[in-house]
């Protein structure tokens, strides 16, 4: 079949304004932080895909708003990985697709008020799969989360409290998919509004009903970022740096100093004159000192990234290697096949290897503390894990300083916020470039950021809480709630199928306009 050169036209046109569409949730995140935006920015994308004029065009609106989501939210890999991270983005916005049809099944033409309702439930639903199956570590992880953009709400942070980021993704594609059908179905506008009244209603008695976290005293945490420091020996020099600044920390009374991801680049048991140097700031603040090793380790093959624990008599043997690696970062994915990537950007030249199990270690002065390391604090799981192991205080080491003049390090230093109020639990996000930030057990945040362009070490009074969130204690449960309803509605369609041949006529897709639509108020 031949096709006119209009409909190439418009088709070219029409993918365009997918991919654009699917990149404006990235403006709900550090650092433009229009939180407010994430509650109507998919409402053009939903548009687009439900005007589809078939099931074939919706995919494809489903799959080009993914990869201009994927591609936004990681636009500042460009530098670093070229080409490869629209390669990345393709392959991950597909995931998107089948959601474009959804939308199109449950709000194309005139629905009614039962797929306007359904909707509500079952978009959301979609969303939090694709947002499941992205966060696997080996797909790049849960980076770009649409929940996590509510970092700095207090309302939301208290929902997170008790259905974790993925409680909060489901509300805010909710919220979208209510607006797009006020929007653009004008005779289902009742159950979209009544869906946002239900909405409200349903998370204003969650915020009432769910526990606070009880304050349990405080304790004096010091980060140490020593800045960016490069040329020839910038790792003896950082070292240098984060020593001096150390020292500013003498007689403050404090109970850990905590220094950022890769602040030492050796092995501590090949280099003992730099354990002994730590131990012998550890013998001068009057606490112990958590820095991170990158390096070749004496005792088995193979780089690791570790959070090592000093004290004044030297390492104490509190020791936790890096489980959850940043693909082509860290490690290259099927290395034999996808190995080219070392050719056209920084991937890793050599694959770190991962640590088994998460630790909690126990600090001077009877503090139990969960060490993460950069990308790991993207993780739910992570954080609730060291938090029911009873973990006080969550610590995660980390650095950005490949992209330090992007929205990378804003962004990564929101996450902690989301961790600390999941699980009721103070986090500490120190860096070796910025951001450093700390929260407190409601997710609020204690003290000043520490930005890119601060060379400092600061110590924060850190507040405890003692109890446990529902998030902690039940997990995931807004996802398996999720599965439950994808699962009714697969059950619903192949019931609706078999009674359809039964009676002698297949089921018909629903329109993507009707007579008494004009073609171009779908965009067509």
């Amino acid at each position: 079949m031949r096709l006119s050169g209009d409909w190439l036209t418009s088709r070219w046109k029409r993918g365009a304004a997918a991919v654009l569409a699917g990149a404006l949730p990235v403006l709900a995140f550090p650092a433009p932080s229009w939180w407010w935006f994430a509650y109507v920015c998919l409402v053009p994308w939903i548009l687009l895909a439900r005007s589809a004029p078939t099931g074939r065009r919706a995919a494809y609106d489903g799959w080009l708003g993914g990869f201009g989501f994927m591609v936004a939210v990681h636009h500042w890999l460009i530098p670093n990985l070229h080409v490869f991270t629209f390669v990345i983005g393709a392959l991950l916005g597909a995931l998107w697709a089948p959601w474009g049809l959804l939308v199109r099944r449950f709000l194309a033409g005139r629905p009614t008020v039962g797929r306007v309702c359904a909707a509500l439930l079952v978009l959301p639903s979609g969303w939090l799969m694709v947002e499941l199956v992205r966060s696997w570590q080996g797909l790049g992880g849960p980076w770009g989360l649409l929940g996590s953009s509510q970092w700095q709400v207090a309302p939301a942070l208290r929902l997170a409290s008790v259905g974790g980021v993925w409680l909060l993704s489901f509300l805010v594609v909710a919220v979208n998919v209510a607006l797009a059908v006020l929007v653009a179905v004008r005779e289902s506008r009742i159950p979209a509004l009544a869906g946002l009244l239900a909405t409200a209603a349903v998370t204003s008695a969650a915020w009432a009903w769910s526990p606070r976290p009880v304050p349990d005293g405080r304790v004096r945490i010091a980060v140490v970022q020593p800045g960016v420091i490069g040329g020839p020996d910038s790792g003896a020099r950082r070292f240098d740096r984060e020593e001096q600044l150390t020292r500013a920390l003498a007689g403050q009374h404090m109970d850990l100093v905590v220094w950022g991801e890769s602040s030492i680049g050796f092995d501590l048991a090949r280099r003992p004159d730099l354990a002994d140097r730590i131990a012998a700031l550890s013998r001068l603040v009057k606490a112990d000192i958590l820095v991170n090793v990158d390096a070749r380790r004496a005792d088995r093959p193979g780089i690791y990234k570790s959070s090592v624990l000093v004290g004044p008599n030297g390492p104490t043997g509190d020791r936790y290697d890096k489980m959850r690696l940043v693909p082509f970062g860290e490690y290259i994915p099927a290395r034999s096949v996808l190995g080219w990537a070392t050719s056209v950007g920084r991937a890793a030249g050599e694959d770190r290897r991962r640590g088994t199990e998460q630790v909690v270690m126990d600090v001077g002065h009877g503090l139990r503390v969960g060490p993460m390391i950069c990308f790991e604090s993207a993780f739910p799981d992570m954080s609730r894990h060291l938090a029911r192991d009873g973990a006080e205080v969550l610590l995660a080491q980390s650095s950005t300083a490949t992209f330090q003049q992007s929205w990378a390090p804003e962004q990564h230093a929101s996450l902690a916020a989301l961790r600390a109020a999941e699980t009721g639990r103070p986090m500490v996000h120190a860096t070796l470039t910025g951001v450093s930030a700390v929260y407190g057990p409601d997710g609020e945040r204690v003290g000043s950021w520490l930005g890119t362009g601060r060379s400092a070490s600061v110590v924060y009074e850190v507040p405890l809480a003692r109890g446990s969130t529902p998030y902690v204690r039940h997990g995931d449960w807004p996802v398996h709630g999720a599965l439950l309803i994808l699962a009714g509605m697969c059950a619903a369609e192949g019931f609706g199928a078999l009674r359809a041949r039964r009676g002698g006529s297949a089921p018909q897709p629903p329109p993507a306009h009707t007579a008494h639509e004009s073609p171009a108020r779908h965009g067509r």
